[in-house]
This record gives C-alpha cells, sequence and structure tokens, in this order.
C-alpha cells in the first residue's frame, strides 16, 4: 500500500495518555520478522514486521477479519494445534526464535498471559481461579506462600478490596467488570512477561472500561502489553505504539500520537474517518 504524498490530520479529536509515544529506554520484546499464515490455503496473514517493546502498550487496529486475532495467537504459539494451519517468519521473544524446536510449546505459552474478548472466569471460587495456574505449574510451595500470590495479583488487578471478603464465592456472582479484572488476575498469577488482550473492555460498560483502561496503564509497567480494540479512542487513551492491520498485512505502525493523528497510509486514514471497519 502506498503512503499519502502528505499527511492530513484526522478531523475528530482524540484524548491521547500521558504517554502516547515509544521511549527508546524501553528495550525490544517481540520482533515480528515477515510473519505470514494460512489457514489451509486461506491467507490470513501477509509477511507483518513489527516491533513490540518492553513497559508499553501496542495497540492492533484495523476492520474485523484483517488478521489481528491470528498474529495475537501466533505470538504465544496458540494457533499451533490449527489443522491445516501454517506459518512462515519469525518471532523473537528477547531475541529467542518462540517457534525453534528445543522450545516447549507450553513453556512458551506461558510466558504469555491471555485476556479474552468476553470474561471468561473459571466456574469456582474467585481463589481458586487466581490459585490454578500457581499450583498447575508448581510455581508455588507451601500454602502461605499461594495466598500470597492470590493476594498480590488481584491487588495488582485493582479487585482486592472488592473481593477479600469474597474468596470462597462462586467467581460467576461477580458483576461482569470484577470477573474481567479476575480473569487479569489469572493471567498474571503465573509470571508472563507479556500480556496479550483480545478486545478486553468490548463487553463492558462505559465505567467498567474506565476501569480496565486504568489497569492496563499501570500493568504496562511491568510487561509488554498486546491489546486488540476497535475503539480509537481507547487506542488513543492506553497505548504507546499502534499498528493498522488491513487484508493481513501491517500497512503503518509507529508511536500512537503520530498514527492516529497525522496516519501516513490512505487505509489508515480512512479506517479512522469510519469510511470502513
Amino acid at each position: 500500500m502506498l503512503p499519502l504524498n502528505a499527511t492530513e490530520p484526522i478531523e475528530f479529536k482524540l484524548q491521547l495518555g500521558a504517554q502516547p509515544s515509544h521511549l527508546p529506554s524501553h528495550g525490544l520484546k517481540l520482533d515480528v520478522q515477515n510473519v505470514s499464515f494460512w489457514y489451509g490455503d486461506k491467507p490470513a496473514l501477509k509477511d507483518v514486521a513489527l516491533h513490540i517493546y518492553e513497559r508499553e502498550v501496542t495497540a492492533f487496529i484495523g476492520p474485523s477479519g484483517c488478521g489481528k486475532s491470528t498474529l495475537l495467537r501466533c505470538l504465544n504459539r496458540t494457533n499451533d494445534d490449527i489443522p491445516y494451519a501454517r506459518m512462515t517468519g519469525t518471532i523473537l521473544l528477547d531475541g529467542e526464535d518462540i517457534n525453534d524446536e528445543r522450545f516447549d510449546p507450553p513453556l512458551v505459552r506461558r510466558r504469555f498471559g491471555w485476556v479474552a474478548q468476553k470474561p471468561n472466569p473459571f466456574a469456582t471460587s474467585v481463589y481458586h481461579n487466581v490459585a490454578y495456574g500457581p499450583q498447575l505449574h508448581g510455581l508455588i510451595q507451601t500454602q502461605a506462600e499461594l495466598d500470597a500470590v492470590v493476594e498480590d495479583c488481584l491487588r495488582r488487578a485493582s479487585l482486592w478490596h472488592e473481593v477479600k471478603d469474597r474468596l470462597t464465592e462462586d467467581a460467576m456472582s461477580l458483576s461482569v467488570g470484577q470477573q474481567q479484572r479476575l480473569c487479569i488476575a489469572r493471567a498474571i498469577a503465573t509470571a508472563p512477561e507479556v500480556l496479550l488482550m483480545d478486545e478486553p473492555a468490548s463487553a463492558l460498560d462505559p465505567i467498567s472500561t474506565a476501569r480496565i483502561e486504568e489497569l492496563i496503564d499501570q500493568l504496562r509497567e511491568a510487561y509488554a502489553i498486546v491489546i486488540i480494540t476497535h475503539n480509537m479512542q481507547q487506542a488513543a487513551r492506553v497505548s504507546q505504539r499502534v499498528a493498522m492491520f488491513y487484508e493481513g498485512a501491517v500497512v503503518e505502525s509507529g508511536d500512537a500520537e503520530r498514527v492516529l493523528i497525522a496516519p501516513r497510509h490512505k487505509q489508515t486514514q480512512a479506517f479512522l474517518r469510519g469510511r470502513f471497519g
């Protein structure tokens, strides 16, 4: 896709977050190099190249079906078990190829936390939702350690004070917004390095959405975060980097402020103006 000869500022007003640009002090966490992906004979990604940095939020934007979720699943190798799917290219995590045959896929996946579009807590207690991962992976030795991990994750998910007296209750009894924050606490309980969020606030009301966005801004101090969003105001508020997807390709990427305010490619401009998507 060819860039426009001159940037054309977007008309609508965006509320940019406190840090809408990449900082050079933040190291490269994920290096996506010329990744293409097929479901059988159907191409889903085309030669995608992208940098994702530590302590920053990278927002994937673009119309539905353009490859955003496919790339998210490539990052944590959850596409591996899809019949007839295949990928070419390289994804480096801290400089190492995550698809190298020396690496056990479950151990690679544990380095990524996942938050789905709709809250999906386990049908068990609030406590067990957070405790499950550390217990499964043998990350704790004593009950006291497990209690400390559960409390710490719930605090970091801004949920502890709301559920500290309800830890034995069914997680499904929580509000939808609380359930999503519980899922975030569950995602960080296994000490991942990267958080992958697939439209984490799309099913939430505005108040719950604001709490999730505030939480994302806090969590980026400890993680590299990748978020898929169809809300451009949300992308502006929470992200430092933006990647625009179109028909399986990344047509534009860079600092959130630059991409969202002065996009260089006609597809990005048209998408931000609501002409398609």
